[in-house]
């Protein structure tokens, strides 16, 4: 006796997200799931603005004490390196879902050179990192004042009007 069996497509595809669901979950190794939440690497959100004065960066890093953070420059780039540490308290908590990311972080900017890393401004408040970087003076806009003939009135006249701002101006 024959059997004729119906062919469902959806059931490979069922069986293959199984079997990935079990080698993804085996090659975590030893590590136990709430492990793996508390030293996942994380990266905190920046807002990166800009004006004639300064390029500023402001990093949400609430929980992290400003020891445990790291501001350097070296070769034009910012380099923001820190650690969220995860607090194990004495008594036992039930954790039922853990969603804060904890672990250490780098964040790296590449500086325009209009920046003059020697005046570097940085301050930790209600967990913002802000970090102010002035512009050189030389990239900073400058009001310059143009001198205009006319024939027909015979005198001179002045126009106010500001310079564009340019990277690599020769003066």
């Amino acid at each position: 006796m024959t059997l004729i069996t119906r062919f469902d497509p959806f059931r490979e595809f069922v069986t293959l997200q199984d079997r990935m669901n079990r080698l993804l979950r085996d090659s975590r190794g030893s590590e136990g799931q709430d492990e793996s939440l508390t030293t996942s690497a994380f990266a905190p959100p920046v807002d990166v603005y800009e004006d004639e004065h300064s390029v500023t960066l402001k990093i949400e890093v609430p929980g992290i004490d400003e020891k445990d953070i790291d501001v350097r420059i070296e070769n034009n780039t910012l380099t923001v390196h820190g650690e969220r540490k995860f607090e194990k308290e004495e008594k036992e908590e039930n954790f039922r879902r853990v969603e804060r990311q904890y672990g250490s972080f780098t964040r790296t900017f590449t500086l325009p050179n209009t920046v003059d890393q020697e005046t570097v401004k940085a301050d930790y408040e209600k967990g913002v990192l802000k970090i102010k970087l002035t512009k050189k003076e030389e990239a900073k806009p400058k009001q310059i004042k143009v001198n205009v003939s006319s024939e027909k009135q015979g005198g001179a006249r002045t126009i106010e009007g500001k310079e564009p701002q340019s990277a690599g101006k020769a003066a």
